[in-house]
């Protein structure tokens, strides 16, 4: 076998041209020459990094995934001209991209009980956990911050917004098994380790666990959705009308800052079972997914649905994002992570349906920069990367050694997952185009 991937004396001959839009040292000369029929991804992989290693002696290989009139080719060259009736006479053009796959994965950072909870949408990793601590860290093994105050398991956790306008400096929110969302102010401290830190706010009003918490963009409010059924709406400023009590505690000879309870300012009624998830994409509108299987769309400021969508399971979770910021992504209670286009009129079936898990879905998260990309997670142990283009997952990563619970990307290149193993788990190198 000369090229991982075909035996060269048993396949006939296409003609084939390499294209790329990467920049050099990636770039390939783009003569056509002639490939074995049989070649899969990693026999094209292979030649790629041949064509390369041959003007560049310092070349290190590299992951390649392959397209063909836009679509990725996960079989052989031979089965894929077949499939999409394309002549095999002709010179096949393939365009070639960095496999989107970690390059690295960093030690895992412990904690205490099972890790349900992770954003990773600033510079530092949220996390929450089943001990009812809310953690920051800075990179792998390196926590700055613990969020200390919850009486019960922390569900949910989101970044509300930076203070000045300051990324090192963030409001939070943490939602819990106690009912309460708590909002917590995070200071970045030169050597900061295990900073012990209470919230400034906490948001009582749910009579059940709270599951899912989200902040508006504009930061006014943030809204949560609970076993109760229900979906509150919160101020994240303090109010006279609001306010139920206020508080100092004083830690060693220095005060806190004064603390406050607050009550929701709005309901949004209509969901029967537990409200899994909910996203808070645009200012006036948010989305909910619920146990009673349905995806709802709310407009905040009239509290009425403006979608009901009816999926026959239930539902986890949920992130809008992909093309124009408009499709819908879901998992829940069967391994399928399916994708709604609600602005297609007439029909409410998945645009898209993902089916490599095993088990149930935990996580969905659409990359911040791509149309085309996201990320699930899954009760099967594993975290998988897909792309719009192709049925197939881009990525397995396979570094839990027990159910996944929650992931996100990370600094854009980089995702980040908590499982029952305690573990939070960083994989990095990402090559997302």
């Amino acid at each position: 076998m000369d090229i991982d991937g075909y035996v060269e004396d048993t396949s006939r001959k296409v003609q084939v041209r390499f294209v790329t839009k990467l920049k050099p040292p990636f770039k390939a000369p783009t003569t056509s020459i002639a490939l074995p029929s049989n070649l899969t991804r990693m026999g094209l992989s292979a030649v790629v990094n041949n064509l390369l290693e041959s003007g560049n002696d310092d070349w290190k290989h590299e992951p390649f995934d392959f397209l063909i009139d836009g679509e990725f080719v996960r079989m052989s060259l031979e089965d894929f001209l077949l499939a999409k009736g394309i002549s095999a006479e002709k010179t096949l053009e393939i365009e070639y991209i960095r496999a989107v796959a970690p390059r690295k994965e960093e030690d895992p950072s412990l904690h205490d009980d099972w890790v349900s909870a992770v954003d990773g949408s600033s510079r530092f990793i949220l996390t929450g956990c089943y001990d009812g601590l809310g953690r920051v860290w800075e990179a792998a093994g390196v926590c700055t911050h613990v969020l200390e105050g919850h009486n019960d398991a922390i569900t949910s956790v989101g970044i509300v917004k930076s203070i000045d306008n300051e990324d090192t400096n963030l409001v939070v929110a943490t939602g819990s098994k106690d009912k309460t969302v708590k909002l917590w102010k995070l200071y970045a401290e030169p050597h900061a380790e295990n900073l012990k830190i209470g919230a400034y706010r906490t948001l009582r009003g749910h009579t059940a666990s709270v599951q899912s918490v989200a902040a508006q963009p504009n930061a006014i409010m943030v809204c949560s959705g609970s076993w109760d059924c229900r979906i509150n709406l919160w101020q994240t400023k303090s109010s006279e009308e609001d306010t139920v009590s206020t508080k100092k505690r004083k830690k060693g000879s220095k005060e806190e800052e004064t603390q406050s309870e607050g009550e929701a300012v709005s309901t949004l009624v209509g969901h029967t079972q537990c409200v899994s998830s909910v996203v808070w994409p645009e200012n006036g509108t948010i989305y909910s997914a619920s146990w009673d299987h349905s995806i709802r769309r709310w407009d905040v400021e009239t509290g009425k649905d403006t979608l009901n969508m009816f999926c026959g399971k239930v539902i986890n979770c949920i992130d809008v994002g992909g093309e124009s910021s408009a499709l819908i992504a879901g998992g829940g209670s069967d391994p399928i992570l399916r994708i709604w286009d609600p602005r297609k009129p007439g029909t409410l079936a998945p645009s898209f349906q993902f089916s490599s898990h095993t088990s149930w879905i935990t996580a969905c998260k659409w990359h911040g920069r791509s149309w085309f990309h996201l990320l699930s997670s899954s009760y099967d142990g594993k975290v998988m990367l897909w792309d719009l283009r192709t049925a197939w997952p881009l990525a397995i990563l396979d570094s839990h050694e027990d159910k996944v619970l929650c992931a996100d990307w990370w600094n854009g290149d980089s995702v980040v997952s908590g499982g029952a193993d305690s573990k939070l788990k960083i994989s990095s190198e990402i090559c997302i185009p």
